[in-house]
């Protein structure tokens, strides 16, 4: 009797085990198209390209088909530009913060097709997004916000949940020379004084060209309203003593440079990740400026003077030097 209890026991488990596999062959969840856009803190996803004069640069934006087996048929998922979304993000975050705002990327610096496919077989697809950054002024929080439109035949269906069907692009340019800058060792001092100097931890440079970038003058940043008006312009110079050319195009700042300023570049490779490469550029640079818009009928004059320093990171394991780069 207890042999025949154990042999029914044994078959009654083997027969839930065959159950529970002959589900598992049938799908678990629907079959939802999302776009693959995780965003930051800020909430959007940024993208970095690298600037081309006069060039035409291609991300490739993933869509993902969500479900425990493959998908079985033909998508072709329409998109289109999604306004609405960045403006109830600025209203949310920035209230009337206007100068917060990010700024919607027009559409004579971008192409995109208005659908990606999804072939059966596969849980994904990209849609291939062609960026022109020339003339591109980055003073501007540019964005391209982009969402997934409901299928007009039913053929697909899209995952509702938030940041999935949608993604908020932020486009940041760059070249050999942009990024953030350490500037703990750059002190912006009351022109005239020597003590009581005033640095910040970082200046974010902005590409102008493939040579060029600009940083804001002093303290200034990006949450700044008035922040167009100080735009310095610094160009790398390809000559024997590694010299910059900084100019600003507002006279109005009173900007004067002093001395020669300087960049040098060295490379190393990582001590405990032997497949990385610092890059390390540091400018020396001394200038004066004028603020006239902080108080109203009141001209400051600053005195600039110091060291920036940028480190890129590059994963010598990845073959394009551009996909290589490890954004921090």
């Amino acid at each position: 009797m207890k042999k025949i209890n154990i042999l029914l026991s044994f078959m009654t488990a083997l027969i839930v085990c065959v159950s529970c596999n002959n589900d598992w062959e049938d799908e678990q969840f629907m079959n939802l198209v999302s776009l693959k856009a995780r965003p930051n803190a800020q909430g959007v996803t940024p993208i970095y390209l690298r600037y081309k004069e006069n060039g035409n640069v291609d991300y490739q934006l993933p869509l993902i088909v969500s479900g425990s087996t493959k998908n079985e048929k033909n998508m072709s998922v329409s998109l289109a530009v999604d306004s609405d979304t960045l403006v109830a993000l600025n209203e949310e975050r920035f209230s009337s913060r206007t100068e917060l705002y990010f700024k919607e990327l027009t559409s004579q610096y971008f192409s995109m097709p208005q659908t990606a496919s999804i072939l059966a077989g596969d849980n994904k697809g990209l849609l291939p997004i062609s960026f022109k950054f020339s003339e591109l002024d980055l003073v501007e929080k540019w964005v391209l916000p982009i969402t997934i439109v409901d299928s007009s035949d039913g053929s697909y269906n899209v995952n509702m949940r938030k940041n999935y069907r949608k993604a908020l692009l932020r486009v940041f340019p760059f070249n050999d020379y942009s990024g953030n800058y350490s500037s703990t060792a750059f002190m912006v001092f009351f022109k005239g004084s020597t003590t009581g100097g005033i640095s910040t931890d970082t200046k974010v440079a902005y590409v102008v060209d493939e040579n060029t970038v600009f940083f804001y003058a002093g303290l200034i940043d990006e949450d700044r309203s008035d922040r167009r008006h100080y735009k310095i312009y610094v160009r790398f110079n390809d000559d024997e003593g590694q010299t910059l050319t900084i100019y600003a195009d507002n006279p109005n700042i009173n900007l004067n440079v002093i001395g020669t300023p300087v960049y040098s570049i060295t490379e190393s490779m990582d001590e405990t990740l032997p497949y990385l490469k610092k890059r390390n550029i540091i400018l020396d640079i001394e200038y004066e400026y004028t603020d006239y818009t902080t108080v109203e009928g009141l001209n400051v004059d600053y005195h600039v003077v110091g060291s920036l320093a940028l480190q890129r990171k590059i994963n010598t394991q990845v073959p394009d030097e551009d996909q290589a780069i490890i954004w921090d």
